[in-house]
C-alpha cells in the first residue's frame, strides 16, 4: 500500500512542477534614467529585478543634451522615466510633454525630505552666461535651487526610497526585492559617507576654486570651502582680457586650486593660473568619465574626494 501510495503521488507532483514552469514570469518593469549618478541609484535598487537603461553617456553633459531618435524610442516604451529635474535635464523639459500616458516621469529633485541649497549667487560665484544658448538649440533656464543634489549622500538615501516606492508600484510582485535593495543600499551610502568624510578631513580649510558651481551640496557634506566660480564655456576658450580679470580673481580669493571639469583643455587652466600660486585639477561632478553601472555613485565620491585632497593637499 504504501509504494502504491508514493507512485500515485508522482503525477501531481510531476504535474505541479509543469504548471510553475508554464506559468507567465512577473514582466520586468522597463526604466530609464537621464544620468549617470541617478541611473547607479536606480540600478542598485533595481538589482535582480531588471536593468535601467541610460540616456547620457559618455562625458556628455545633461546640460546640453541633445535627444537622438534611439532615446525617444526607449523612452515611449518605457514604464518609468526617472529625472533629476527640468533645469538640471533641460532637454526633459519637450520630452515629458510628448511621452506616452503610460510612462510615469519621476522627477527625484521633487522626492520628499530632501535637502535643496539655493544657486550661490554671492560676488565670488558668477553666473554662467555662457549657457544662455547651446548649439542644439536648447535654451537654459537658471532655477532658483542647485540641482546637483546626489552629491550629499544623505539625500542619496531619500532618493533610495523614492525609487522603490515608484518601481514597487508598477510591479508589485518584486516589492520586496526594491525595498530589500534600496535598505542595502541605504547601508552601503551610510559607510561611504563615512569614508569621505574621513578622507576629506585635512582639507577642510583651504580655498578653491571651481569653473562650474557643481560641488555646492559636497562641500555642505563634507566642511569643504570653494571660494567661488569661474563661469567659462568649453566651447568658447576667453580672450587675454578675460583671462587676466579671471587671473585676478583666483589671486584675491587665494585659492589653493583651481579646479576644471573633463570637457576643458587643461591648457586654458595653465594659462589661467600662470603667475599665482594655485595648483590645477580636475574634478567630475557627474562621473562623465566613469563607466555606468550600479557602482558609478560609490566611484564618483571617491574619486571627487581623491581629486580634491591630491590638489589641495599634494604630497611632498
Amino acid at each position: 500500500m504504501h509504494r502504491v501510495g508514493r507512485r500515485a503521488a508522482r503525477p501531481l507532483v510531476a504535474g505541479g512542477l509543469l504548471a510553475c514552469l508554464l506559468a507567465p514570469a512577473a514582466a520586468e518593469v522597463s526604466v530609464v534614467v537621464t544620468i549617470k549618478p541617478l541611473h547607479a541609484l536606480v540600478a542598485q535598487v533595481m538589482d535582480g529585478a531588471g536593468s535601467p537603461e541610460l540616456l547620457v553617456h559618455g562625458t556628455s553633459s545633461a546640460h546640453t543634451y541633445a535627444l537622438k531618435p534611439s532615446d525617444a524610442a526607449k523612452l515611449n516604451r518605457a514604464d518609468i522615466f526617472f529625472r533629476m529635474s527640468e533645469t538640471m535635464e533641460p532637454f526633459t523639459a519637450k520630452v515629458v510633454k510628448s511621452l506616452p500616458k503610460g510612462v510615469e516621469v519621476v522627477t527625484l529633485q521633487e522626492t520628499a525630505g530632501l535637502q535643496l541649497l539655493p544657486r550661490r549667487t554671492g560676488a565670488t560665484f558668477e553666473e554662467e552666461h555662457s549657457h544662455g544658448k547651446h548649439g542644439h538649440g536648447h535654451k537654459h533656464t537658471h532655477s532658483a535651487i542647485d540641482g546637483h543634489a546626489w552629491l550629499d549622500p544623505a539625500n542619496a538615501k531619500l532618493m533610495a526610497d523614492r525609487i522603490a516606492q515608484a518601481l514597487s508600484a508598477k510591479a508589485p510582485a518584486k516589492a520586496a526585492t526594491f525595498r530589500a535593495n534600496a535598505d542595502r543600499l541605504k547601508a552601503k551610502l551610510d559607510a561611504l559617507d563615512a569614508e569621505v568624510a574621513r578622507e576629506l578631513a585635512p582639507v577642510a580649510s583651504k580655498p578653491y576654486v571651481v569653473f562650474h558651481d557643481a560641488l555646492q551640496y559636497f562641500e555642505r557634506r563634507y566642511g569643504l570651502k570653494a571660494a567661488g566660480s569661474i563661469a567659462m564655456s568649453p566651447e568658447v576658450p576667453p580672450g587675454a582680457k578675460r583671462i587676466s580679470t579671471l587671473r585676478k580673481k583666483v589671486l584675491s580669493l587665494g585659492a589653493a586650486c583651481v579646479f576644471a571639469e573633463p570637457q576643458f583643455d587643461t591648457r586654458l587652466v595653465d594659462n589661467l593660473v600662470e603667475g599665482t600660486r594655485a595648483r590645477t585639477g580636475t574634478i567630475d561632478p557627474e562621473g562623465s568619465k566613469i563607466a555606468p553601472g550600479p557602482d558609478l555613485y560609490f566611484a564618483l565620491l571617491r574619486t571627487l574626494a581623491k581629486d580634491l585632497k591630491a590638489c589641495l593637499l599634494p604630497v611632498g
